[in-house]
């Protein structure tokens, strides 16, 4: 009977794991989309009466404006998630994330509905961030909370693979359409990543239908340790662990979008590149992240999530000017070694920690809301505003000086925030 009891619960754990990887998969998919589609197309087709220039801005500033109600789509699904549960908040917010990238796909351009047209498709932007405001904390807490301590580093980083996975298929999309000449990928090609997306819509719900409420989440139910009000028990009690979160998420934020994002429109329009060779830089160093992460993960139950994230850091910070010194070569291979060395192998530490620590400092009555405030605002401050900073530096000094500086300064604040924190490896959720 102990040995049946066990293997269901193996069964049922990795069931969890599974629900959490291709729901976020599938959430950072639809995310990442646009955010490559804001470099190639957006600019021209709901942005077009304006500078080159400034239509990118605005076009990065659709994709940053999310950004900042990430953290109102946090408050909102997480106290969901920490009243009723975390499976019943998970389906609703890939239910908003994916019907919002489906529409994306079907709204028409400028040229025929004039101004409503980015007033539409800000919008959607907007419906994403809220569902994606939500989506990561649970996605993160639907791993954590079914493992041991002896593997919760492992578990918890299983989530953060949605990331790179989502965004490893987000590329792959966009190159296939790309292959289409380049009249018929801008009037219709690249609406077809996100009309298809409803498919993987589908099965992600099917899948997270069929897992239970967390073990932690019952027991604190179970001993009436529920809250009425989260996010006013979170900012009460809890205020410097949300600070520590927002300041930690900087560094693994801010440079992403500027290993990931930024990089395409600058090695494309700056840089002299073709289009298909910066994706490939790209999609290549996402496949070395996506390994990279569980690998960190793992690393990180045997030796600690401090530090491999201070490591991680420090070495982000040495690595920003050779990172741009490596594309003013303007070789395809060094565009790739660079994209590869800074997301593919410095990033990953960082991001294969952040959840899981993340999840240790806060208790479980208040985790959802706790971890998702922190992140959000996080990425509120230094995410969606890095392409955004590095394209107005870039236009302003016409050097690429100012963006590595700011890279560097990511990591300083970060290392800044993350001085005080213990480690956190050996924490017991169920009693916190």
């Amino acid at each position: 009977m102990a040995e049946m009891q066990l293997e269901i619960s193996k069964r049922t754990t990795s069931k969890a794991l599974v629900a959490s990887l291709v729901g976020s998969s599938i959430e950072w998919f639809d995310y990442f989309l646009y955010g490559t589609m804001a470099s190639l197309v957006f600019n021209k087709l709901f942005f077009p009466n304006f500078d080159p220039i400034v239509g990118l801005l605005l076009s990065y500033l659709s994709f940053a404006l999310p950004f900042f109600i990430r953290p109102l789509g946090g408050i909102i699904f997480s106290h969901i998630g920490d009243k009723i549960g975390r499976k019943k908040t998970l389906v609703l917010t890939l239910s908003l994330m994916g019907g919002a990238t489906v529409l994306i796909g079907l709204l028409p351009a400028y040229d025929s509905i004039g101004v409503w047209a980015p007033i539409l498709l800000v919008t959607m932007r907007l419906i994403q961030g809220l569902g994606i405001g939500g989506e990561w904390g649970g996605a993160l807490l639907l791993a954590v909370e079914y493992s041991g301590k002896e593997k919760r580093g492992l578990f918890g980083s299983i989530p953060q693979m949605g990331v790179t996975i989502g965004m490893l298929l987000g590329t792959l999309a966009v190159s296939v359409v790309s292959l289409l000449p380049e009249e018929k990928f801008i009037s219709w090609g690249w609406r077809l990543p996100f009309i298809l997306s409803i498919l993987l819509v589908f099965f992600g719900l099917w899948i997270r239908k069929g897992i239970d409420e967390t073990p932690a989440f019952q027991a604190a139910k179970g001993s009436g340790d529920i809250v009425n009000v989260p996010i006013v028990e979170t900012l009460r009690y809890h205020w410097k662990s949300v600070l520590i979160a927002v300041g930690a998420k900087v560094v693994e934020t801010g440079p992403f979008y500027i290993f990931a994002t930024f990089v395409i429109a600058y090695a494309t329009k700056y840089q002299g590149f073709e289009q298909v060779t910066a994706l490939n830089a790209v999609t290549i160093a996402t496949l070395v992240t996506t390994i990279m992460i569980p690998l960190m993960g793992r690393l990180s139950d045997k030796i600690g999530r401090k530090p491999l994230y201070i490591g991680g850091t420090i070495a982000i910070i040495l690595f920003a000017f050779p990172y741009f010194y490596l594309l003013s070569l303007k070789s395809a291979v060094w565009l790739t070694l660079a994209t590869v060395i800074g997301l593919g192998i410095l990033w990953a530490p960082v991001t294969a920690v952040l959840g899981t620590m993340f999840s240790e400092i806060f208790n479980t009555n208040v985790r959802y809301t706790g971890v998702s405030l922190g992140y959000q605002l996080g990425a509120a401050l230094a995410g969606g505003t890095a392409p955004l900073i590095a394209t107005a530096l870039l236009d302003r000094f016409h050097t690429w000086i100012p963006i590595a500086l700011y890279i560097m300064l990511t990591g300083i604040i970060s290392l800044l925030s993350v001085a005080r924190v213990g480690e956190t490896k050996d924490v017991e959720l169920e009693n916190r």
